[in-house]
Parts: C-alpha cells; structure tokens; sequence
C-alpha cells in the first residue's frame, strides 16, 4: 500500500489567521509546527494500518513549509514551488491511496477558513466541466486521472462537507470549526492527533473500497477572475479563450494535459493582476 499526501496549511490544526501562513510573518513559525503535526498524525495512521510507502508534497505557497526535521522519517518530502502539477506533484499510478491534509474550502464558501481557489488574489471562480471545484474537487480529479482515489481530507467543517460532497463517503476529520473567513473555533493539537491517526489508519483500511471520480474528456475549465487584468496575460495561449471581460476557458483531451494549460493560466492571470511581467 503506497499513500500520497497533499498538505497544504490553511486547513491545518490551530491555524484560523493568513498570519500563520506567511512566510515573512512573527506567527509562521508556529503555523509550520502545526501543519507538521497534522502531516505527521496522518503518516503515523498510513504506516499503522499497514502503508509500506508514503510520499509527502508540501502543497502551500512557495511549498516549503513542513519541517523535514521532524517529519517522520518514515516518508519522503517533496519540497519546492516550481512544480507543474502544484499541489499534487509526485503523484502516479503507483499510489493505491491519496490523503489532502491541511486543506481549506473553495473560494467564497461561507464561513471557510481562509477560503480560496489556488491563488487567492486572482481566482473569483474555477468550474471544471461545468461544476464549481476548489482544489479539493480539482486535485482529486488529478488523482483520478491515475486511478488513485482520495480517501481523507482534513480540515474545517466547510471544506470537510466539500469533499463528502464531491467525493462521496470518505474519510474526513475537521480540526476546527469555521465562524468566518480569519475565525475559527478550533480543537487542540492533544485531540486533533489522535482523530486524525485514528482517520488515516480508516481511510487506509477502506482505500480499495472507495472509487476515484474519473472526470471524462473532454476536459473543460472555465474560470474567472477578480478583475480584469488577469484576461490579457492569461489568453497569451491560443487554446485559452476569452469569454467575458473577467472570465476565460480552456479545453484538453485529458486532466493533466487541462491542469498543466489551467495553471499555467492562473500563474499568468496573477503576473497580469500585479504588472509582474
């Protein structure tokens, strides 16, 4: 059994401020041992339950924020942001079994935690053949895409009712309680440990059972963003269209090839917003 972990940080224990997600600010210290806390319960439960391999992509900003010092030593840690899958680099079809730990809602969620699509500054919106998708919904597509099924998500209630909803009956544990987008009534690492152990071994033991949702070609994102600047660098890609003055939409034969134009869109939208390029 080989389980692959997409940690991001919004969603991690304790964290209900962007402050503890930033990188230049006093609080991301704390956020970093929190995330890896959580990554760690969530590999403790995999290797319990009978996982020989777990492989770890820190999926959160410039996606170095774990501290490899005291991860696990039983995984392995992919680190660093140039990555052309994002948040789900690493992952194959020699997983039996995937685990979105750390996660957060979809952009405009009421009461998510810090809820937002990929880039938080740009993305208004992102419907994958029609259907609005967060990451969780579009990273689970990806996993699909190589017969992986995603079998945990952890995070606040919101993103948690996401995944069952997308997903169907799979393995979550909401480490907190959104009230607003910066509040969070939130439980403490001592029990958020063991529930997510606990989830993980379950989640485990239950993968052959759970069937990933295979989104069928063609592949069809549509997305729009928060102002109209993000348009012009995004449609410098003949098969991305424009179709409104905020909004663009692309189409692929397949979800790789899709989420590879996607991102490449995103990153491009976000340049155009802050006159990068």
């Amino acid at each position: 059994m080989k389980v692959f972990i997409s940690a991001d940080m919004e969603g991690a224990t304790g964290i209900a401020s962007g402050k503890m997600t930033a990188h230049d600010s006093s609080e991301y210290a704390r956020g970093r041992k929190l995330l890896t806390q959580d990554v760690n319960a969530a590999i403790e439960g995999a290797f319990s339950a009978g996982a020989k391999e777990v492989l770890v992509n820190d999926s959160h900003g410039g996606m170095n924020n774990i501290l490899i010092e005291d991860l696990d030593s039983r995984a392995r840690l992919i680190s660093g942001s140039t990555k052309q899958l994002c948040q789900m680099e690493g992952i194959s079809n020699e997983f039996d079994a995937a685990f979105f730990i750390a996660y957060h809602a979809m952009e405009g969620s009421e009461r998510g935690v810090i809820n937002h699509t990929f880039l938080g500054r740009t993305v208004s919106e992102i419907r994958l053949c029609g259907e609005r998708v967060g990451e969780t919904g579009t990273n689970a597509a990806i996993a699909a895409h190589f017969g992986v099924p995603v079998v945990l998500v952890t995070g606040d209630d919101r993103v948690c009712d996401e995944a069952r909803e997308r997903l169907g009956d799979i393995e979550t544990v909401c480490v907190k309680k959104g009230l607003d987008r910066y509040v969070a009534d939130c439980l403490p690492p001592a029990r958020t440990r063991d529930m997510i152990f606990e989830a993980a071994a379950k989640a485990v033991r239950r993968a052959r059972e759970i069937k990933p949702r295979v989104i069928s070609a063609p592949i069809v994102f549509d997305v729009t963003f928060k102002s109209t600047a993000e348009t012009t660098l995004a449609t410098l890609f003949s098969d991305i269209k424009l179709t409104g003055p905020k909004s663009i939409s692309l189409t692929a034969d397949d979800m790789i090839s899709g989420f590879k134009m996607l991102w490449g869109a995103l990153l491009l939208g976000r340049a155009g917003s802050t006159g990068a390029l």
